[in-house]
This record gives C-alpha cells, structure tokens and sequence, in this order.
C-alpha cells in the first residue's frame, strides 16, 4: 500500500528532473562544480537540485530580515543563468541574465520604502515546492522570452 503513495510522486520526479529546463540546470551545476572538489560527482540529479526545493514550512522559517544568503543568490543566479542557456539552444541567440544580485552593504532606506522592499524578502525564500514547479516555472520563463524575441527579430539580432 505504501507502494501506491509513493509511486506518482517519484514519478512525478522523475518527470520532471527528465524536462529539458531541469536537465540543463543539472548540467549547469555539474559543469560548475568541475572546477572545485567535484563534490556533487557520483550525485544524483535531485541531489543536485535540492536546494532548489524550498517547501512552505521551510519559506516561513526563513527570516526575511538581513542580507541574502550566498547560497541563495547562487541558485538565483544559475536559474536565470539556466533560462538563457535554454533560450540560445532554442533560439540562437547570445543571451545573459541582466539582473545581477549580489550581497552588498546598503545604507539608508533603500529598502525601506514601499514598493521596493517587496522584492528584497523574497530573494531569501527562493525556490520551489516540488522539482514540477521548478520546471514548469523555468519552461515559462524559457517560453515567454522566446516568444517575445521571436516578435521582435530585429530587435533581438541588434
């Protein structure tokens, strides 16, 4: 009977660690790590990604006070990294990611003001509830920029 529970959502993994979003944030993080201690060889793809899962009873006990955690930001980083990698297979063209986070020291009210404190707490919460998620969200990202690159070709080429 446990069987029977268990089995839609390994399945439902494996489904998703299987999309090509998933596979080329795999690839990044594998190629990454190259460079240091090769930690994460011999490790499987839903070890590698999960960190990425950040289910609601983890996000309420993080604080959204402080600066961002470093790990935080690197997987922010290698998602959008992800999401323009999978754009230049689609499309061909060069792309980065063109917001940058980094942990700096702010002072003043930069994030104390209404409207631009609402993005800040959440960088600490990033992630996503199931590696579903993960990749669907990544897939609409890829999606929409795609699309709106193909509306403007010109533009995009320039």
């Amino acid at each position: 009977m446990s069987d029977a529970a268990v089995s839609p959502a390994v399945n439902e993994d494996e489904a998703a660690l299987a999309t090509p979003f998933v596979k080329c944030l795999v690839r990044l993080i594998r190629a990454q790590e190259s460079y240091s201690y090769c930690l994460w060889e011999g490790k499987s793809d839903a070890t590698l990604l999960a960190d990425f899962i950040v289910t609601r009873k983890k996000r309420q006990a993080i604080p959204g006070m402080g600066y961002p955690d470093p790990d935080v930001l690197s997987r922010l980083d290698m998602f959008y990294t992800t999401v323009g990698l999978a754009i230049a297979k689609r499309f061909r063209p060069v792309t980065s990611p063109i917001v940058e986070m980094k942990t700096t020291r702010t002072s003043g009210p930069c994030f104390s003001r209404s409207g631009s404190s609402s993005f800040y707490p959440d960088v600490h919460r990033f992630g996503f509830e199931t590696f579903r998620q993960l990749g669907e969200a990544g897939t609409k990202v890829v999606d929409d920029a795609t699309s709106a690159t193909e509306a403007y070709r010109d533009v995009a080429r320039a």
